[in-house]
């Protein structure tokens, strides 16, 4: 048996080229991509059938590279779009398709702030078959042992010492062939997540919407679903459609979701508009856990902003079951963020989602001013990993929770925060008082069910007043500089 290497089989595709034209460029990304996963989408059916191929079997991620030699200041008023030196930049590129709006958006500011073209082309980074096949419905997938070989020994796979965290984390700076990174992820990074989002959700990550919602409760999916079938069956509201887990989409009012045979793990929904600006509501259910995975995945998204409405622990005796808390600081007991964000870096509140929370508590409550603190309280969030907090040697816990000034405490928050900081997501949270263990006012199954069915609406409606808020406000104030670090990616 000869021990030469098997011949590598590539797809053809057109050469290096410059665009000054940002829909074009995005155009010649997707010829590029569609030719490589229909290139090994075809050897994979083939080889399922009609064994090994002749050669190992290959295609490239297309990249977009950006080169300047000038150190002409852009426009400073954007924390993005711009690079900081001369130099060469570059990153790999996945769905197109999924991505256009954004991509072009991207390259637009690019050509602007600095008066160069783009160069689209293929990378050196190969793709993994997986990756390719998994948005081809045409590709039968078979179970493994049936292959007559090894898969590896044909295809590449992903590698995961590669798949990461290393540019938005700040520890790469620079891409292996020497140009820095030009967005916050690469391309095997983004199709790694975009499978990850379709196995937990349940939904095709195109329609999840520029404005996402976390919640800790299935109340909030129910009463998420009612506002969503009135707000279709207002032609004025500017929602198209609602979407629910096993992608049902539905754009009459009165159409049904059928009950899946098992909801995933975090069961999502999505109250579309036709420009991706509606809003996207994920049931984490409950612990830092389910909150970081969320996170990891959707950040790939690039979507505008998430904030946390869920329920949490009052811990004053001052407040009232109902009452409501938004977090201006946040105490990390979580633990699940250690490793990529110490937990001495601070995680700031911005404004501007603070301010559309506030205002959109007084537009739904009717309370201003001084009438508002009266059922809500602004101050520092605690989020902790053990939900039976409670019943350990009270001096610590409750210690750290009184000197941290802490007014509520959950589960999720500080992990949904700190994770938008990290990704240069914007972040808020806003919770309900749904128990005071300190206080011996613990959620009883008929008390619970009172302040459920008069408190999960309003909360609720506050959290989508306030997307419909950050909607209306300009992208290049919503995406501050808070939330930039010295050396930034010129993608968003």
């Amino acid at each position: 048996m000869s021990d030469a290497p098997l011949p590598l089989l590539v797809p053809e595709v057109p050469p290096r080229e410059t665009f000054t034209d940002p829909a074009r460029a995005v155009d010649r990304l997707e010829e590029i991509y569609v030719r490589s996963t229909r290139f090994l989408s075809g050897h994979f059916s083939a080889s399922a059938t009609g064994g090994r191929p002749g050669g190992r079997v290959r295609a490239y991620y297309p990249e977009i590279r950006l080169t300047t030699t000038s150190f002409t200041r852009a426009d400073s008023r954007l924390s993005f779009g711009h690079v900081a030196e001369p130099g060469s930049y570059s990153t790999t590129v996945t769905r197109p398709d999924l991505f256009r709006n954004y991509l072009i958006q991207q390259i637009d500011l690019l050509m602007q702030n600095h008066g160069v073209p783009v160069e689209i082309g293929v990378s050196a980074t190969p793709m993994p078959v997986h990756f390719a096949v998994a948005n081809d419905p045409s590709v039968s997938v078979p179970q493994e042992g049936v292959l007559s070989y090894p898969l590896r020994d044909v295809f590449d796979v992903p590698d995961l010492s590669t798949t990461n965290d290393d540019i938005v984390n700040g520890s790469r700076l620079s891409n292996t062939d020497g140009s820095k990174p030009l967005a916050p992820f690469t391309a095997q990074r983004v199709d790694y997540s975009l499978a990850r989002l379709t196995h937990y959700t349940a939904t095709n990550p195109r329609h999840f919407q520029n404005h996402v919602l976390f919640t800790n409760y299935q109340f909030y999916v129910d009463e998420f679903e009612a506002i969503g079938r009135a707000a279709l069956a207002d032609p004025a509201s500017g929602y198209s459609a609602f979407v629910g887990p096993g992608d049902q989409e539905i754009t009459d009012p009165e159409t049904p979701l059928a009950l899946l045979p098992r909801l995933p793990q975090m069961p999502t929904y999505h109250l579309k508009r036709p420009d991706g600006q509606g809003i996207t509501l994920v049931n984490i259910g409950v612990g830092p856990s389910n909150a970081k995975t969320a996170t990891d995945h959707i950040a790939v998204l690039r979507p505008h902003a998430w904030l946390m409405v869920g329920h949490c622990a009052g811990l004053r005796n001052s407040q009232s079951l109902g009452d409501f808390v938004l977090a201006h600081a946040y105490l990390r007991e979580d633990h699940v963020l250690d490793d990529d964000l110490p937990v001495w870096v601070p995680i700031p509140a911005l404004a501007e989602i603070q301010i559309a929370l506030e205002d959109a508590v007084e537009e739904v409550t009717q309370l201003q001013g001084y009438e508002l603190k009266r059922i809500m309280r602004t101050g520092t969030v605690a989020t902790i990993d053990n939900r039976n907090w409670e019943l350990r040697d009270q001096s610590g816990p409750v210690q750290r929770l009184s000197q941290s000034r802490a007014v509520a405490l959950d589960m999720e928050s500080a992990t949904i925060a700190a994770n938008g900081f990290r990704f240069r997501v914007p972040y808020g949270t806003l919770l309900c008082v749904s128990d005071k263990p300190l206080h011996g006012e613990l959620k009883l199954p008929g008390m619970a069910s009172d302040f459920y069915r008069t408190q999960v609406a309003r909360h609720l409606r506050i959290g989508i007043r306030a997307m419909e808020m950050l909607r209306e406000t300009p992208i290049e104030r919503i995406h501050s500089r808070k939330l930039r670090s010295f050396e930034e990616t010129a993608f968003l």
